[in-house]
C-alpha cells in the first residue's frame, strides 16, 4: 500500500475505494439508527429514517480542467453531480443544496460570475435550490483556479441501494456512454477531433422520478457511472450485490463521435466518465416498460438494456462480443483525470 496519495486514489476505480475503506470507513463510529445507510455502505449518500420517510444526504467536490467545455462547465457539473447522487438513492424530492467555493487569488471575477449563473440555471432545471454555502480564497498557486464543494439533502419514501442487484435482473443505462469524458479530453488536449463531442452533464432527478413513479418496485438498484465509467460502477454494484454481470456489446449505446475518438486515443468507452446518465438494475419482466418510460423523457431518449445479472462469477463484469466473451477488468484508477 502506497504511503502517498496519488491521482488514482481519486479516480473512481479500485484504488479510490480501497483508500476510502481503509482510511475513512475502517473504525468509523456507528452512530446512525438501526436500518440507516451510513458511511460503511459506500453508497451515493447516507439515509436516515425521518418519521415514515427517509432523509438522504450526499456531499461532493468538483474539479475539472478546463472549467468550461462543450455542453457544460464546473458550475453545471457541481449541481448535477449532487442532485444525481441523491436521485441514485431514490431521493428526487430535493430539500436544498449547499455550495462551498474555494477560489485562487487572481481568479477572474467575470469567470466566477459566469460559473455562478450556470449553477443557478442548473438548479432551476433540477428543481433544487442552493440554500447556503461558504467562500474561501487561497493564495496564487495553492489551488488550480476553482474548486466547488456541494452537499444535498432530499426526501424519499423508499431508499434504492446500489447493492440491490438480483440474479436475472437486467442492466439498463439511461443513454449514451462516454460523452462527458471524451468531450473534456478532446478540448483539454486540443485533439482537433471532427464531430460534435459534447458532455452529457445534466441533473437527472426528474428522469429518475418518472421511472420510479411508474415502476418503482421493479427498480432494484441504481448508480451513476461517473469517474471510472460504466465499468467501474458495475464492478462496484456487482461486488456488493454478489452477482456477476454479462454485458451485450451490441446493445451498448455509444455515439459515433465518442466511439471514433475513443478508438483514436485507445480508451474503451466503458471506462469513460458520464455526468448525466444512470445505471439501473431492473426486474426482467419489467425491463421493456422501464426502457419505454425512460425514452419518453428528453434525457432518456437513448436508454437501452445492456446486460444481465447472473449467479456465476460474482463481482465480475463480462462482455459478450457476439463472437465470444471476455472479462472487463476493473481499473486501479481512471485514464482521464480531473473530469468531475
Amino acid at each position: 500500500m502506497s504511503d502517498r496519495i496519488l491521482l488514482k486514489h481519486g479516480a473512481g476505480g479500485r484504488a479510490m475505494r480501497a483508500l476510502i475503506e481503509q482510511t475513512f470507513v475502517q473504525g468509523a463510529p456507528g452512530e446512525l439508527p438501526p436500518g440507516s445507510v451510513g458511511l460503511d455502505a459506500m453508497d451515493d449518500g447516507a439515509a436516515v429514517r425521518l418519521g415514515d420517510r427517509w432523509l438522504v444526504v450526499t456531499a461532493d467536490s468538483h474539479v475539472v480542467s478546463p472549467l468550461f467545455f462543450p455542453g457544460g462547465d464546473i458550475g453545471r457539473l457541481a449541481v448535477s453531480g449532487t442532485v444525481n447522487d441523491l436521485a441514485m438513492m431514490g431521493a428526487t424530492e430535493v430539500v436544498g443544496l449547499t455550495c462551498a467555493v474555494i477560489v485562487e487569488e487572481g481568479f477572474s471575477r467575470d469567470t466566477l460570475e459566469r460559473v455562478v449563473q450556470s449553477m443557478r440555471a442548473a438548479s432551476r432545471e433540477a428543481r433544487a435550490s442552493i440554500v447556503t454555502g461558504d467562500t474561501k480564497v487561497m493564495g496564487r498557486g495553492e489551488i488550480d483556479g476553482l474548486v466547488i464543494s456541494t452537499a444535498g439533502v432530499a426526501l424519499t419514501d423508499r431508499v434504492v441501494r446500489d447493492a440491490g442487484l438480483h440474479p436475472g435482473d437486467r442492466i439498463v443505462v439511461t443513454g449514451t456512454i462516454g460523452d462527458h469524458g471524451m468531450a473534456v479530453m478532446s478540448l483539454r488536449h486540443d485533439l482537433g477531433l471532427e464531430g460534435d463531442l459534447a458532455s452529457d452533464v445534466a441533473p437527472i432527478g426528474q428522469l429518475v422520478a418518472l421511472v420510479l413513479g411508474r415502476h418503482g418496485d421493479a427498480v432494484h438498484a441504481m448508480k451513476d457511472p461517473t469517474r471510472g465509467g460504466v465499468a467501474s460502477a458495475l464492478h462496484e454494484m456487482a461486488g456488493k450485490s454478489g452477482v456477476g454481470v454479462v454485458l451485450d456489446e451490441a446493445s451498448l449505446p455509444v455515439r459515433d463521435e465518442v466511439r471514433a475518438a475513443a478508438e483514436l486515443v485507445g480508451i474503451d468507452p466503458l471506462y469513460i466518465a458520464n455526468e448525466g446518465k444512470a445505471i439501473l438494475g431492473v426486474r426482467a419482466d419489467a425491463v421493456d416498460a422501464v426502457v419505454a418510460t425512460l425514452r419518453e423523457h428528453p434525457l432518456g431518449r437513448r436508454a437501452a438494456a445492456i446486460g444481465t445479472c447472473v449467479v456465476e462469477r460474482q463481482g465480475t463484469l463480462v462482455l459478450d462480443t457476439g463472437f465470444g466473451r471476455r472479462l472487463v477488468a476493473e481499473l486501479e484508477g481512471e485514464p482521464l483525470p480531473r473530469i468531475c
